[in-house]
């Protein structure tokens, strides 16, 4: 254990990784699963689906640690994370820095059990994982890189299983991303405010006025890329009725977000159900297809 990290500050260490807000842990998760399902055609080998689903939670941990050090300066004026650890100065910039190498160290012990190729792959994910948090001070499209960060998984989960990267991948890549970029943009939409007043770039900000309609295009968009996924893998039936379900809780979704900003984080927070929604077709349809 690094020694600075004094124990009497685990409390704050435990904020620090949202480790008591798993919603981005499911949004990570849900599309990872897709895509070993996917590549597996079927329930992966149990030794994959346990790395993934660590290097998930530690890989989400260590995003968010490495977010709010970038942040740090500009949370204490923003209402919402003004409280953060590091915000009010419970947990130093160097111990989160330290916890951030100690997450990453813990991620690349998982890295043994997987095949070199994969291994390769997961530079792609460190680097998206650090670049991520300072992008909002020089484009309004973070979310765009957030999309591609949280999607990485799925390239690594095909080259683990199969060793390539078929087509099917990228338009599941694609899906996943254009959905992150939408309910993440909700979540912008929260801070959008306070964000314009301290200088800080986002979607929300580009689309300004438009910013609900550009989201429901997006998950539309995401809808039909998620349509082909199951025609090209050949899905059972079973998986369009889930995607139905999916394009329901969307509806629900715009509803929220137009009654206020509150709505539009309760909208952010409903995206976990699409991706458990779109998981469960993906699994009951190989399941059913024996």
């Amino acid at each position: 254990m690094m020694p600075a990290l004094k124990r009497k500050n685990w409390r704050y260490y435990l904020q620090l990784m949202r480790l008591e807000k798993p919603i981005g842990t499911y949004l990570l998760l849900w599309p990872t699963w897709w895509a070993l399902w996917l590549a597996a055609e079927g329930v992966p080998p149990l030794h994959l689906l346990l790395v993934f689903s660590a290097g998930v939670v530690l890989m989400r941990a260590a995003g968010c640690v490495i977010n709010d050090y970038a942040d740090r300066k500009w949370d204490g004026a923003v209402e919402r994370t003004k409280q953060r650890p590091l915000a009010s100065g419970a947990v130093s910039g160097r111990e989160a820095l330290q916890l951030f190498v100690l997450l990453l160290a813990l991620s690349a012990g998982l890295l043994v059990f997987l095949n070199w190729q994969t291994v390769l792959l997961s530079v792609v994910a460190v680097l998206l994982a650090a670049v991520y948090p300072f992008m909002k001070r020089y484009t309004h499209l973070p979310q765009v890189v957030l999309g591609a960060a949280f999607s990485w998984g799925m390239p690594m989960a095909f080259m683990a299983v199969q060793l390539q990267l078929p087509p099917l991948l990228w338009l599941l890549y694609l899906a996943n991303l254009l959905w992150t970029v939408a309910y993440d943009t909700y979540y912008a939409l929260v801070d959008r405010p306070d964000d314009i007043k301290v200088g800080i770039k986002s979607t929300a900000i580009l689309f300004g006025d438009y910013a609900l309609p550009v989201i429901a295009v997006l998950q539309l968009v995401t809808l039909a890329l998620l349509l082909a996924v199951g025609a090209m893998a050949a899905l059972h039936w079973v998986y369009y009725l889930f995607l139905l379900l999916a394009a329901g809780c969307f509806v629900y979704q715009y509803r929220l977000a137009t009654a206020s900003r509150q709505g539009c984080f309760a909208a952010f927070l409903h995206n976990h159900y699409v991706g458990m929604l779109v998981f469960a077709g993906i699994a009951l349809s190989y399941l059913l297809q024996g």
